[in-house]
């Protein structure tokens, strides 16, 4: 029998799953088969599986707590490898970042205004709040 190997022959293709972990977007590979299961990743504008193949200048969408991002792929990588190199396999559209930083700063505004509690009431506190509530009575 004469078995045909592949010598050096490149993937067209990368897992989108696998991709998602070794461009640091997931932890795992599970994080990222749930992430996209659950509809948090679109592939140019539609939903997609684990195991779609992603090919280079793909638009993905990604959905990560509040925020969102979009980003073209700009190599593949099946393994995991340091910061550096993951952020070399997209780049982020200006949209997106533009987007990211507003929603960001409006975050962080509205944090700054929320009413911070000082904790529980002491006593004196308390004393006006059954006071308060007696005389509504």
């Amino acid at each position: 029998m004469n078995i045909a190997k592949q010598v050096d022959a490149k993937p067209l293709g990368v897992r989108l799953d696998r991709w998602l972990w070794a461009a640091r977007f997931y932890k795992t590979r599970s994080l990222a088969k749930q992430a996209i299961d659950g509809g948090k990743i679109q592939l140019d504008g539609q939903r997609s599986k684990p195991s779609r193949m992603l090919l280079i200048g793909a638009l993905l969408s990604i959905s990560r707590g509040q925020e969102k991002m979009q980003i073209i792929v700009e190599a593949l990588s099946e393994k995991r490898g340091p910061a550096k190199l993951a952020q070399k396999l997209y780049s982020e559209t200006k949209e997106s970042l533009e987007l990211r930083q507003k929603s960001a700063e409006l975050r962080k505004i509205q944090h700054r205004s929320e009413y911070a509690s000082a904790g529980r009431p002491d006593k004196r506190q308390r004393r006006k709040i059954h006071q308060f509530k007696q005389s509504q009575d």
